[in-house]
């Protein structure tokens, strides 16, 4: 009870004989809680308000416990509170500015949140008042900028941080938060980058730093010139990059620490031990209880910059050894009011001592190996609507990358191989790949590896559909640098194939399910017109003679596959319905892999009669007729082939 007295600026209990003691800040707060000038009887009342520690409970209660009229009657005391609290922040004395800083929070916080529930009193004029708003908040930002570049106290440093994100999160949408508007007018840009630039303050605030960048250029980006982001759109300076692109790898590394954390301790604990007597019956929802809090704040920051910057693209691939970012901070950082939503930074203990460390086996990183890594655990599971928008910006952003011509550069690069340890999901039907066992292999690899364990690992009746058009989008990227770059990836394309003609075989037979919800044929498309791109470019990209058998074995070996397709889509391009059109598109598509069925099924057969076998092996399909992909291919060249 004496606990919650004190919380509630009590100092001691009330009692018959004694009035409850309060503190004195307390007692100035009450004072400005009224609608009289606390400073007409103490004229030096601002000035000791300052030198009081803030009692940030009993400021936010008071804001909260009033109504929209109650609030308006004290309009003068509460701008007063504000500009006072604008005026400190120019004082010498840390005490004052500290104090400041924490007071404005409160206030943004409180009075927000109070026009939440009342009849929507303008905030700026609430806070501030309309006739001085443009000047109060010009010395505001100003002050806060000038603390940011200053060399002085890091804690200062921090709590404008929290300030400022505060001050951008303080509504659900930001693009409505109108106070930003002299954000964008008194820009704080170089500030930021200052921070990231250099290797204290990023150790300090890079993390903060980033997600107020992320946030600012997300104010109206789609309705007016927003400053944030052409400034971001144009750095250059390979320092603040890099900075930048080291806060953001830690942040994900951080993640990917913790689940491989969870990951371990589950397989080791009492519900492994089960299953192992049991067998793996539960393993699917055994899994599903390895969760750790995403980071989409972060992600954020990734994507704006991956897609406004250019230059941002070379940090994706800068190798490293060792991380080694962080060092414990020098000085302590106070406790502020302020957690964003959606901005949770990693946690204190990776912050103050070292960058984590790599895998065993993997000599070098970079931050794209880290993403990849990062995207691998957000993707498994997107039954969560959470991280369903958390895998599809992952996949935006791998799109960003795969239509980037350097990305693509470095991304297929042979002289740049890393061995990338994706996390699979756990299924009843394959065994967990051993990690020792990963070849070293362009990155491009890496990024292809996911793009099919996605395909293989979500058809389900809630299908998510947006994802897999991105993902194929993704393939279909990569595929069209291969050829136009003749560049021949060593990769298990089979994996691939048979990941498609899988989902063909979903998509076909869950036709009423998902027709009811989706245009399954705009996938389906893509997904055959993959497969032209194979068939009439492949000879530019395939990487062996071979490569070009294995497809066209694929194919026949799943002919049925196809057939079935083919009777679907022209079953509904005949009729009158809203399907016919893009079943139609989709029934054209079809005529290169039907020719190359027809062509060879016949002779497959009679190979197979002659020599009086019942089902051929793969050599044998290829036996039965020699060079014949590659005759084909010829034709195609020369003929009417399906134009990708």
């Amino acid at each position: 009870m004496a606990q919650t007295e004190k919380k509630g600026g009590l100092l001691r209990k009330s009692s018959a004989s004694k009035k409850p003691l309060k503190e004195k800040v307390v007692l100035m707060y009450d004072e400005i809680f009224t609608t009289e000038d606390p400073s007409k009887c103490n004229p030096r009342f601002w000035e000791e308000l300052f030198l009081m520690k803030v009692n940030l409970e009993y400021l936010e209660g008071k804001l909260e416990a009033l109504d929209g009229e109650e609030l308006m009657k004290i309009k003068d005391n509460i701008n007063c509170l504000f500009q006072h609290c604008i005026q400190a922040l120019g004082e010498e004395h840390p005490i004052r500015v500290v104090n400041a800083l924490q007071t404005l929070c409160a206030l943004i916080r409180g009075v927000h949140q109070k026009n939440k529930s009342t009849s929507g009193f303008d905030i700026i004029n609430m806070l501030v008042g309309f006739d001085k708003a443009e000047l109060c908040m010009k010395n505001l930002m100003e002050s806060l900028d000038s603390l940011l570049c200053a060399e002085g106290s890091e804690s200062l440093k921090s709590l404008c941080l929290k300030l400022l994100l505060c001050l951008v999160t303080v509504t659900d949408n930001i693009s409505q938060n109108t106070i930003l508007e002299y954000v964008m007018i008194n820009s704080i840009f170089e500030a930021i980058l200052q921070i990231l630039s250099s290797p204290l303050s990023r150790r300090e605030h890079g993390y903060d730093a980033v997600v107020l960048l992320a946030l600012l250029v997300n104010y109206r980006k789609y309705e007016s010139v927003n400053p944030y982001i052409v400034k971001l759109s144009i750095v250059d300076d390979e320092a603040t990059l890099n900075g930048m692109g080291l806060v953001i790898a830690q942040a994900l590394s951080e993640y990917n620490r913790q689940y491989k954390d969870k990951e371990e301790e589950h397989q080791t604990g009492f519900f492994s031990a089960l299953t192992n007597m049991v067998g793996s019956m539960f393993i699917a929802d055994a899994d599903e209880k390895i969760s750790v809090q995403t980071n989409e704040a972060i992600l954020l920051a990734l994507y704006e910059a991956v897609h406004l910057n250019r230059n941002f693209i070379t940090v994706l691939a800068q190798s490293h050894p060792e991380m080694g970012l962080m060092t414990t901070p020098t000085s302590p950082v106070p406790t502020t009011p302020v957690t964003p939503l959606g901005t949770t930074p990693p946690s204190s203990d990776v912050i103050s001592s070292a960058e984590l460390p790599l895998d065993a086996d993997v000599q070098t990183s970079n931050l794209l190996i880290t993403f990849l890594k990062y995207s691998s655990i957000v993707m498994q599971d997107t039954k969560d609507e959470h991280r369903l928008h958390s895998g599809k910006l992952c996949l935006i952003i791998l799109t960003c990358i795969a239509e980037d011509q350097y990305a693509n550069a470095f991304l297929h690069d042979d002289n740049m191989n890393f061995r990338v340890n994706l996390h699979r999901m756990p299924m009843r039907h394959r065994k967990k790949a051993a990690d020792k066992n990963l070849p070293c292999r362009p990155l491009v690899c890496a990024v292809l590896d996911l793009m099919v364990e996605f395909i293989v690992t979500h058809m389900m009746k809630e299908f998510p559909m947006d994802l897999y058009v991105r993902c194929i989008q993704i393939v279909h990227k990569l595929l069209c640098y291969q050829k136009k770059c003749r560049v021949r990836l060593h990769y298990t394309w089979r994996e691939l194939w048979s990941a498609l003609i899988n989902l063909l075989k979903f998509l076909m037979s869950n036709e009423t399910v998902l027709l009811a919800k989706h245009n399954i044929f705009t996938l389906a498309l893509m997904v055959v017109n993959l497969f032209n791109m194979f068939i009439t470019y492949g000879d530019t990209f395939l990487p062996t003679p071979s490569s070009y058998d294995e497809l066209y074995y694929e194919i026949i070996r799943m002919h049925q596959n196809f057939d079935n397709l083919y009777s679907m889509v022209l079953r509904l391009s005949t009729n009158a319905g809203q399907w016919k059109e893009p079943a139609s598109k989709v029934t054209h598509a079809l005529v290169n892999i039907r020719a190359i069925i027809n062509h060879f099924n016949p002779k497959i057969e009679s190979y197979a009669a002659v020599n009086h076998i019942s089902q051929l092996s793969e050599d044998q399909s290829k036996l039965s007729c020699p060079g014949a992909p590659r005759a084909c291919l010829t034709q195609w060249k020369a003929g009417s082939n399906h134009i990708v």
